[in-house]
């Protein structure tokens, strides 16, 4: 059974920083484009970012680029998203996807077929 756990979320001052966990089982992430999409209240799911199989093309969106970045360690089945120079703007359920035999530019745009439960973050003085 695919299953993909996130975890790291909390409570964070704006321009504080948060380290979001994707860990995947049943499954293994190499053959996976890999990504982190978000909701806030009364807005629709949006892709934050996403990264090729082996890691070598990234995709952001404009909202996070250069605050966030993503990586992965395919040893361990896990993929990160770095958050930093957060925004109260930021505050959002995460969630995590895979999606196989896709780029991350496709991945950010639709989503893939397994998705993590989400990992709250606030971003709140």
């Amino acid at each position: 059974q695919l299953q993909l756990v996130e975890s790291g979320g909390g409570l964070v001052q704006p321009g504080g920083s948060l380290r979001l966990s994707c860990a995947a089982s049943g499954f293994t992430l190499d053959y996976y484009a890999m990504g982190w999409f978000r909701q806030a209240p009364g807005k629709e799911r949006e892709g934050v970012s996403c990264i090729s199989t082996r890691g070598g093309r990234t995709a952001y969106a404009d909202s996070v680029k250069g605050r966030f970045t993503i990586s992965r360690d395919n040893a361990k089945n896990t993929v990160y998203l770095q958050l930093s120079s957060l925004k109260p703007e930021d505050t959002a359920i995460y969630y995590c996807t895979a999606g196989p035999r896709t780029t991350a530019q496709a991945l950010c745009a639709t989503g893939g077929g397994t998705w993590g439960q989400g990992t709250q973050v606030t971003v709140s003085s």
